[in-house]
């Protein structure tokens, strides 16, 4: 019996890696083939040749590096933007006294998070294109700061109700004052959850569409996804050079988890269980 579980678990898993990693390897694949080679049949698990010419289209003739940086500022930006406000509301929060006011600040936190992106897009972009704030990356930012505000701050009061008061009065009666309490031993503390909210704030923002498509129009001001979702036009799909954007596009985030991943693992295991 032991024998089959194990078998069975080996299965699973094997199973489960070809189904997650499958379509990742497909995609390195072909944006490692020419495109002669992808519409080929029978099928090439593995490029004849290595081809780095949808590379080069994508960083010479698309203009993929202005993309790309135009990317990562504005998910650095509204990461640590939304983490600082999110640091300081949800400590707020946690250490609210009346539960009322509380359960109801929640609640409006939650019913933010349910409301659809796309019933937003038509009044957000009416506002913003009033007072000429739209083609704008310094306006995505702050579009997108706001909107990971209620998740950031859910998160960051579950890991602030994981440290006792009573730690701080201890360090008040010391002699600290309430900010030096809260700078030197709250925030460190609460550093692995503050990682883990960094770390889901980058990867939403950078994957984020339907705002980027509605609100930039100018090449110089497009990001990653818009970029990509370019590459698929009325004449047909450019699978090489998509599947080579796909690529570029997922070094940051496998980055940010990569150095983040023992914080984000013990600051989720934190948030996630009661005293």
């Amino acid at each position: 019996m032991k024998l089959f579980l194990r078998i069975m678990k080996i299965l699973l898993l094997g199973m489960f890696m070809i189904f997650a990693l499958g379509p990742l390897y497909w995609v390195v694949v072909t944006s490692l083939k020419g495109s002669q080679e992808i519409y080929a049949f029978p099928i090439k698990y593995w490029p004849a040749s290595i081809n780095w010419g949808n590379y080069k289209y994508l960083f010479n003739i698309s203009n993929f590096a202005v993309y790309f940086k135009n990317s990562l500022l504005i998910s650095l930006v509204a990461s640590i933007g939304a983490l600082f406000i999110s640091m300081f509301s949800g400590y707020a929060l946690s250490r609210f006294r009346e539960q009322r006011p509380k359960m109801i600040l929640l609640l409006a936190m939650y019913f933010t998070q349910i409301i659809p992106t796309y019933m937003l897009m038509s009044p957000l972009f009416t506002s913003l294109a009033k007072v000429g704030m739209t083609d704008n990356l310094v306006a995505l930012t702050l579009v997108y700061i706001t909107m990971m505000i209620a998740f950031s701050t859910i998160m960051a009061k579950g890991f602030f109700d994981r440290i006792p008061i009573a730690l701080e009065e201890a360090a008040m009666t010391d002699g600290c004052t309430k900010t030096q309490t809260i700078v030197k031993i709250v925030i460190p503390l609460t550093l692995p959850g503050l990682a883990a909210i960094f770390s889901f704030a980058f990867v939403n923002i950078w994957n984020e569409l339907f705002l980027a498509v509605m609100l930039l129009s100018s090449d110089h001001n497009m990001t990653v996804p818009v970029a990509l979702n370019s590459f698929i036009s009325k004449a047909g799909v450019s699978w090489g050079v998509l599947s080579a954007g796909i690529v570029v596009a997922l070094l940051p985030t496998m980055i940010v988890f990569a150095f983040a991943q023992k914080y984000i693992i013990v600051g989720l295991t934190e948030g996630a269980v009661k005293g």
